[in-house]
């Protein structure tokens, strides 16, 4: 006969249950602004409710992050459809680090076409981001020196905008914590070439908490716009909108202002966090509605998020 004898203590641990917690933890950035556009920056925890899927959800964190570092990608079209502007591109970057830029923050600048290459690393050297971009439009599609991000051979088009998102996100951005993370889109988002779609690209960036801005150039020929026009505003309305971020016409407005603009919101976000009463991680969209309980108060955040 056999016997198998067991300790007091390994018969317990053996009859107690594993007990197995899953949190879910849900955190978003968003913007707060009055009727007349000017940034809120008194709001507390109890000046806003959240709900998930219509669902309210108990905050759980809160704060205002007005002092974090920002990490930023400058997404550059160099397609043949911004041939003419590629010089004001490089004016107005210029612009645009000279005016947001401050020591402790971190910009990397990505030029594509059907390649993306990286004109430009991480780096908190403006001068150092001009000098790549400068070299890069020198010579562009004849360069191969700069990396490549994402390469793919299959790309026959010459205009892969939401690749070029998508490489930005989760290559640069996705791996950065501690810092409030946004692109800034200079491109006419017209879209030709991508592997993925305008929905993966917006996912990718609601899942790293980036925001995306747009910085529009659209050449309207014989004063009427064309399908590819029409497609590319409301390709980067609709990217900017739904990772709470804001497109902007660089022909029809004050630009530099709107470069104020950007980098006084990106200084003057909230963060929130909350553990979802949807415990289920089915991959689905959750819509995330942010309602300021201050009458006038304008939220800007993604639209949500997707439960994976």
């Amino acid at each position: 006969m056999l016997l198998t004898f067991m300790t007091m203590g390994a018969v317990l641990r053996a009859q107690t249950p594993t007990l197995h917690v899953e949190t879910h933890l849900v955190t978003l950035t968003f913007s707060a602004r009055d009727g007349g556009g000017k940034l809120v920056g008194d709001l507390s925890q109890d000046d806003f409710k959240v709900y998930e899927d219509g669902v309210e959800q108990k905050l759980r964190l809160f704060s205002r992050e007005s002092e974090l570092p920002l990490t930023l990608g400058l997404v550059v079209d160099a397609s043949s459809s911004q041939d003419k502007f590629l010089m004001q591109h490089l004016r107005d970057i210029e612009t645009f680090l000279h005016r947001v830029l401050r020591p402790q923050d971190q910009v990397f600048a990505l030029c594509f076409g059907n390649h993306l290459r990286l004109a430009s690393d991480l780096t908190s050297n403006p001068a150092q981001v001009i000098d790549g971009l400068e070299r890069y439009s020198k010579v562009k599609k004849g360069d191969y020196d700069f990396p490549e991000l994402a390469p793919d051979e299959t790309r026959e088009g010459g205009s892969a905008v939401y690749d070029a998102i998508f490489a930005s996100v989760t290559e640069k951005l996705a791996p950065v914590e501690g810092r409030q993370k946004a692109l800034i889109l200079f491109t006419d988002g017209e879209e030709n070439a991508s592997a993925h779609d305008e929905i993966e690209a917006i996912a990718a960036a609601q899942q790293s908490d980036a925001l995306i801005y747009a910085i529009r150039y659209t050449e309207i020929k014989h004063d009427k716009l064309t399908a590819d026009n029409r497609h590319g505003i409301a390709a980067l309305r609709h990217i900017s909108e739904e990772t709470g971020g804001r497109d902007f016409d660089a022909l029809h407005i004050d630009l530099p202002q709107a470069f104020t603009q950007i980098g006084e919101e990106l200084r003057s976000l909230y963060s929130i966090g909350y553990y979802s009463t949807n415990k289920q991680l089915d991959g689905r969209f959750r819509k995330v509605v942010i309602e300021p309980e201050k009458e006038g108060v304008l939220i800007r955040s993604r639209s949500g998020y997707y439960a994976k």
